[in-house]
């Protein structure tokens, strides 16, 4: 339980600083990324599951390349249910779900 809320405030802080560092993509708060860290876990393993099954012979294609594409459309889509959390283009929200996912490898490791 204490590594689960880890690496919610883990991933909570890599939003924030995507945040800061990618024009377009913006946090109001903490607790808004901690709602939108949920919203999007939510999405990915919903909608987004769904999307990288039916698109699993591009995502082959491209070797998982295209896979960022789904998640920047799963954050655009969160931006569109949180408040405090937008993303400005959907440029944006690919170059924050480049960074979000390099960013999610070292929270994986620093909470294992």
């Amino acid at each position: 339980m204490l590594r689960l809320l880890l690496r919610w405030f883990l991933q909570a802080g890599a939003l924030l600083l995507v945040a800061y560092f990618v024009p377009g993509f913006q946090v109001r708060n903490f607790p808004a990324a901690l709602v939108a860290v949920i919203v999007i876990g939510l999405l990915n393993a919903t909608l987004g599951l769904l999307l990288k099954l039916i698109t699993l012979p591009l995502g082959i294609l491209t070797l998982g390349l295209f896979f960022l594409v789904i998640n920047a459309i799963m954050l655009e889509v969160a931006s569109a249910i949180v408040p405090g959390f937008r993303v400005a283009s959907f440029g944006a929200a690919f170059i924050g779900a480049v960074i979000l996912a390099v960013l999610y490898i070292i929270v994986e490791a620093i909470a294992d």
